[in-house]
């Protein structure tokens, strides 16, 4: 019989500069020319559900100014090239990860660890951040490295999927899930309200998990992924000259609603929607919750932990279905059924089911 995989533990980290208004100040200062559709922004971004972001830069201190950081970095209409913006990645994604994983770690043997598997869709490099971890955070050279790149928001499910094949095949294994994203990195000056109200979503964040087959935490019981047809333009992340462009339509909500209408049943499996107690969605956004509790008929407060992580860090890409599962790890000891998914470029929905198993 194959061992069965568990999270028993998960550390998140933040950057220390909470940006929220100020971006969304900066946003508004793009559409001065366009009264009205400055009003519609500033109606729009105050429904987000988010109250707090942060980003790896230090703002400036006028969001109106001619710099929107306080290096000087992002001046208006000469923001920097993609070169420039992998330089600033490869200088705070290792100084974030390792906050993460020294909260994970702290007092256990690290010289347990076999696996190491990274996800980020906001930077590369090479030698990556991979071994900047190993290095900083003193893991044993001989970990086995996996890069999950450029997979957006539900490479988290994907990272679990993968660290449960690695313990089903070697019950002795550690595996350490890293999620680092810095998507503030990736600020455009656009007049472009679809994208200006996009950019209102992306916070930088970190999260830090430990899987093994010590039967405690989380129970990782089985994953499926659904993509829709017809979709692949509404979300996508691509490569430019000045940055990762991030074109996320305002067709999203009603396509994962769709998806998930038809598809839940083999998202379950043996279960129902009224079997499962915990409920761990990506908060994509205010609208993606809102789809997900119609498609389902979800009882109001079914969601309330992934709208708690979207009003305090907003979307950290990758990091942020990991941020609910923290909460769910922290509260509930006793057994629940539960349902994580997260949705990206696709549109893809990544799902997995779960059980809590009680604490060590």
């Amino acid at each position: 019989m194959c061992a069965q995989a568990f999270i028993n533990r998960i550390a998140t980290a933040v950057p220390d500069h909470s940006v929220h208004r100020f971006f969304l100040q900066f946003a508004g200062s793009q559409l001065t020319a366009n009264p009205r559709r400055r009003a519609i922004f500033n109606r729009m971004a105050d429904k987000g559900g988010i109250e707090h972001r942060y980003s790896c830069f230090a703002p400036a201190e006028d969001p109106e100014g001619p710099s929107v950081d306080m290096a000087g970095v992002f001046k208006r209409g000469a923001f920097p090239g993609t070169a420039t913006r992998m330089e600033m990645f490869a200088a705070a994604a290792p100084v974030l990860a390792q906050q993460a994983v020294e909260r994970l770690l702290q007092d256990k043997d690290r010289t347990s660890v076999t696996h190491l598997i990274v996800t980020t869709c906001t930077g590369f490099s090479a030698p990556g951040i991979d071994l900047e971890i190993i290095a900083r955070c003193n893991l044993p050279t001989t970990v086995e490295r996996t890069i999950i790149g450029f997979m957006g928001c539900y490479a988290a499910i994907n990272a679990l999927k993968l660290a449960r094949h690695i313990i089903r095949s070697e019950p002795d294994a550690h595996v350490v899930i890293v999620c680092i994203e810095l998507c503030t990195l990736h600020l455009r000056e656009t007049s472009d309200l679809e994208k200006l109200l996009s950019f209102c979503l992306w916070g930088d964040g970190c999260a830090a998990a430990s899987v093994t087959a010590r039967p405690f935490g989380i129970g990782l019981d089985s994953f499926h992924a659904i993509v829709a047809a017809d979709s692949r333009d509404l979300m996508t992340w691509g490569i430019r000259d000045d940055g990762f462009d991030m074109v996320l339509s305002g067709q999203v909500p009603g396509a994962i609603q769709g998806v998930l209408a038809t598809g839940i049943g083999r998202i379950l499996g043996a279960s129902s929607v009224g079997s499962v107690d915990l409920w761990a969605v990506h908060p994509g956004g205010r609208s993606i919750l809102d789809a997900v509790e119609r498609a389902l008929d979800l009882h109001p407060g079914a969601l309330s932990m992934s709208r708690e992580v979207l009003r305090e860090n907003g979307n950290m890409s990758s990091a942020t279905v990991m941020f609910v599962l923290e909460r769910m790890l922290r509260e509930f000891t006793e057994d629940r059924v539960g349902c994580a998914m997260a949705f990206g470029p696709g549109l893809t929905a990544e799902t997995m089911m779960f059980h809590t198993a009680g604490n060590a």
